[in-house]
């Protein structure tokens, strides 16, 4: 860099200093607004235990009962991925085939607009439906992530509970409720985008024919099935007016019960109507399902709330929640819906071990300026840059759409914050204590304001320069592209917006605040932690001087110990988290039913019920009424929620559980 264009970048930086010195009150009013709009955005930044690492997907779900995995693929999932080629930022596809259903997930490119991408794969299935077979309807998934899934609560009846006619709940009207009353009010929750159910027995009514009665009255099974369609729906006729009153024409033909369904029509021989229940039994039945949920041992119905993309996971999972609590007031007696999983619980414990880190090493930096500094404002004024720091911090981070996790504030480093503002205020006190040594009285304000000017100029430059420096060690991070992009980018961001921050402050904020409240006379001394540590640190450092050689060849061993320490280190992707509970994978026989599953599943929670660290079991056996996560009916996700920690005798007993999976 040339003289002439340092000359330049020294001039402006003086003339912003002398400009936030000459307007300091407007300073402080600034940092006021910098104060209020960081609070306003602080309750509106997203929280979350980890930052979201999913892709931009597209998920395609189609329903093909009766299907093999071979059809299933052949006429449904290969049509699909063959009309979704050539997308627009269309990354790759990926699908599987499964009895009875196809799941085709069409992956964009990174920075694509979700809402975009949905569209566009909207349009394709458009076209698409004359080449599947008639009746299957493909559709989106939700628009939600592979963390989406905040909140699960249970359905099930207190064993002496019985409906109005005496007669015990069963897993029909289990279900039931949770289709009609529970599920409608779940959804309405802001940022919820879909509830999934699994579990109990959606209610239909069977119609089950007599082989050697259709054949002996000449009926088919066709016969029957256009008999019920035909006689099972309303029809309008227009309206007439009679004496200026208009009068609806209507013909109301829908069966009101399986009653209605038996006396349908299928024939009349000899003027002798042929009823359904002629024919055929007329009664409810179990639906032939893809999944079931256990809770303790027992059959519950369970729901799943997932969240909106981008939606702040803390505020939804309280908002499911008292929305929970409000369904349980229409529920009928003995009939009770529980939150068994709640996202917030690992929400706030991380946000509480966040908050813990970053007020001890802010308390810890501060503390080390009272000692140091030995002057209380200008401690005070150091202080105060790590505060306005972090709302600056926390603007940023909601304008850029970057979530509070443990990556993103975890990453903050005070110490780093501060240099700056401390390097500043050290050197304006040294020049305010050789100025009125030399003069022998107390500065007037004139020349308080010209000296701050003058001593903070003369350490900026190199305190930006290191604050640059720090900042081009996370410009690699920002590099990164795909799943470790998506979780280290909050980090750097974070940091860099720190660090503006604290420049920014720096060259405006700190020289305001020194030239305000650093009146009177200033103590050109040192206090007796810093004359300590000089004492026994300049014969050190005479000591270096003489012996350089030993010194850098000691530097080099200590630099080729630690490269060989760094080879026997472990690492992690991510920090680790310990949510407290235990996520268990019961795998059973290829093939095994889901009955059988559903009774060993049982067999199994009851087993570990016996655990006292247990506080309670629930599991997911094969697939959800919306298959975000297809599981065949031999498999199982068991989750155990255990006591809280303060009241086991030890979580290393959580151990006990893992022989039993």
């Amino acid at each position: 860099m040339s003289t002439d264009a340092t000359a330049h970048q020294t001039g402006l930086l003086e003339r912003l200093v002398r400009f936030s010195i000459r307007h300091r009150w407007m300073m402080l009013v600034l940092t006021l607004g910098l104060i209020g709009v960081g609070i306003w955005s602080f309750t509106r930044l997203p929280i979350d235990a980890t930052p979201d690492i999913t892709n931009v997907q597209v998920q395609i779900n189609t329903e093909a009962p009766g299907y093999s995995p071979l059809e299933s693929e052949q006429r449904v999932t290969y049509p699909i991925e063959t009309a979704l080629a050539g997308l627009p930022r269309l990354d790759y596809t990926r699908s599987l085939s499964r009895y009875g259903l196809s799941q085709v997930t069409i992956v964009f490119e990174d920075g694509t607009d979700l809402y975009f991408a949905r569209q566009q794969v909207a349009e394709r299935l458009q076209q698409i439906r004359s080449q599947i077979p008639e009746g299957l309807e493909p559709e989106m998934g939700p628009i939600s992530t592979g963390l989406g899934e905040i909140f699960m609560y249970t359905v099930d009846a207190a064993p002496e509970a019985t409906k109005p006619d005496g007669t015990p709940w069963t897993a029909i009207d289990l279900r039931t409720l949770q289709d009609w009353v529970i599920r409608p009010q779940m959804r309405n929750t802001p940022g919820v985008t879909e509830v999934n159910t699994m579990g109990g027995f959606e209610r239909q009514i069977h119609i089950t024919p007599d082989p050697s009665k259709l054949v002996a009255l000449g009926f088919t099974l066709q016969d029957i099935v256009d008999a019920v369609a035909a006689n099972n729906q309303n029809m309008g006729a227009g309206y007439i007016e009679r004496n200026g009153q208009q009068y609806l024409v209507r013909v109301p033909g829908q069966v009101g019960g399986i009653d209605e369904i038996r006396n349908i029509v299928l024939d009349r021989r000899d003027g002798l109507p042929i009823r359904v229940a002629d024919v055929a039994q007329v009664g409810e039945g179990p639906e032939l399902r893809t999944g079931a949920a256990t809770q303790n041992g027992e059959e519950v119905v369970l729901g799943t709330a997932s969240m909106l993309v981008g939606s702040n996971s803390r505020t939804v999972a309280q908002a499911a929640a008292a929305k929970l609590q409000d369904a349980n007031a229409s529920l009928p007696e003995g009939v009770t819906a529980t939150a068994v999983y709640d996202r917030t619980g690992l929400v706030e414990r991380t946000m509480q071990t966040i908050s813990k880190n970053l007020i001890e090493g802010a308390l810890l930096v501060i503390v080390v300026l009272f000692l140091l500094l030995g002057n209380f404002r200008a401690a005070l004024i150091t202080a105060a840059v790590i505060p306005l720091a972090m709302l600056f911090t926390i603007t940023g981070m909601v304008r850029g759409g970057v979530s509070g996790n443990l990556m993103s504030l975890g990453a903050l480093d005070f110490g780093l914050i501060v240099d700056g503002a401390v390097i500043i205020i050290e050197n304006v006190l040294r020049r305010f204590g050789e100025m009125q040594h030399r003069l022998g009285r107390t500065l007037t304000r004139e020349e308080r304001n010209d000296l701050t000017a003058t001593a903070t100029v003369e350490v900026i430059r190199p305190s930006l320069f290191g604050m640059f420096i720090i900042a081009a060690v996370y410009l690699p991070i920002f590099a990164l592209t795909g799943i470790e992009g998506k979780m280290f980018h909050p980090m750097a961001i974070t940091v860099v917006l720190a660090l503006t921050g604290a420049m920014v402050l720096s060259l405006t904020f700190v020289p305001a605040s020194i030239a305000i409240f650093m009146g009177n006379r200033v103590e050109e001394k040192e206090n007796r932690l810093v004359q300590w540590t000089r004492r026994r640190y300049e014969p050190l450092l005479a000591w270096s001087l003489r012996r350089q050689n030993w010194v850098f060849g000691g530097a080099l061993a200590l630099v080729a110990v630690s490269l060989l320490l760094a080879t026997r280190l472990g690492s992690e992707f991510i920090p680790s988290l310990d949510e407290g509970d235990i996520a268990m994978h019961a795998i059973r026989i290829p093939g095994t039913g889901l009955e059988q599953s559903v009774k060993m599943q049982l067999a199994v929670e009851e087993r570990l019920m016996q655990v006292p660290e247990v506080e309670r079991i629930f599991s997911k056996i094969g697939t959800a009424e919306v298959a975000t996560d297809p599981m065949p009916p031999n498999v199982a996700d068991t989750f155990l929620m255990m006591k809280l920690r303060a009241t086991t005798t030890s979580s290393r007993n959580r151990s006990k559980c893992g022989p039993t999976s």
